[in-house]
């Protein structure tokens, strides 16, 4: 009987274990916490993964970079808005400023600087050597205006003859320079007193070769053009006129740069060496 009943509840026990699904349940419950803990777990591994300072890197970066994004378009903007600036020359006040003051241009200022250095060293020179040949005024202070006393011409000639007898004491020219001396001509006239022949034309042009941009040399000093000129007007048997009148009547400037002109375009024509009879 004992036997009997131990073999009864064996097979309880076991359909207890392997039938009843309320056992499962019940040990269902009893195992709850695993799966809890596992998905906490997971949690916790999700969050521990997150938290290394790669991936807090990754998020700050990325974080930052949205930030960015606005100030990176102005930054880019405020970039090209530069550079239209610098192509288009500037803005506001600078380019203000620039238009209405143009700079002189690089070949011009340079141009200048050696006018005015080469002027300059003549002048000093022509009044250190301080010779009774010529002398020189400025008109108006103007370093690129001159006026030009010749004190001396040929004491063999018929003009310092002339000189003696109306007590004239030197003949005066005006010589101006221009922009791009000494690497183009002075233009040169006679004012006073008023002269006939000796190559010496209406209005006080002077028909000398040397004086044309043909004929001219950077390495002509002033004094040497006033030695030439004198030279040629004992040549060309210059007098001072004396006739009733017409002594009395100046040179014209705009007259003397009319003649040169037309002297020029005629030398060309027939060459320079048989001037026209007209020419002086």
């Amino acid at each position: 009987m004992a036997t009997l009943l131990r073999k009864i509840g064996l097979i309880r026990l076991h359909d207890r274990d392997t039938e009843d699904p309320k056992h499962h349940q019940g040990s269902l419950k009893g195992t709850k916490g695993t799966p809890k803990n596992n998905k906490h777990c997971q949690t916790a591994n999700d969050a521990n993964i997150l938290s290394t300072p790669e991936i807090k890197a990754r998020k700050l970066d990325q974080h930052g970079k949205d930030k960015e994004k606005p100030g990176k378009d102005a930054k880019e903007k405020q970039q090209q808005q530069q550079q239209q600036q610098q192509q288009t020359g500037g803005s506001g006040n600078k380019s203000t400023a620039a238009s209405s003051v143009p700079p002189l241009a690089p070949h011009r200022h340079h141009c200048t600087q050696v006018r005015t250095r080469r002027l300059m060293k003549e002048l000093q020179e022509i009044r250190r050597l301080g010779d009774s040949f010529i002398t020189v005024e400025l008109v108006e202070e103007n370093l690129f205006d001159w006026n030009v006393k010749l004190h001396q011409v040929d004491k063999d000639s018929a003009l310092w003859q002339d000189m003696k007898e109306t007590s004239t004491e030197f003949i005066l020219l005006n010589v101006t320079f221009p922009d791009n001396f000494p690497f183009s001509p002075p233009f040169m006239r006679v004012l006073t007193p008023r002269l006939e022949n000796g190559y010496v034309l209406d209005g006080g042009a002077i028909c000398m070769e040397l004086l044309t941009p043909r004929g001219w040399s950077s390495a002509y000093t002033v004094e040497a053009v006033m030695r030439q000129f004198a030279a040629s007007l004992v040549k060309g048997q210059g007098r001072i006129c004396r006739k009733a009148g017409k002594s009395k009547k100046a040179f014209s400037r705009k007259e003397a740069e009319a003649t040169f002109k037309s002297l020029v375009k005629t030398h060309e024509k027939y060459g320079w060496v048989s001037p026209p009879v007209s020419d002086g």
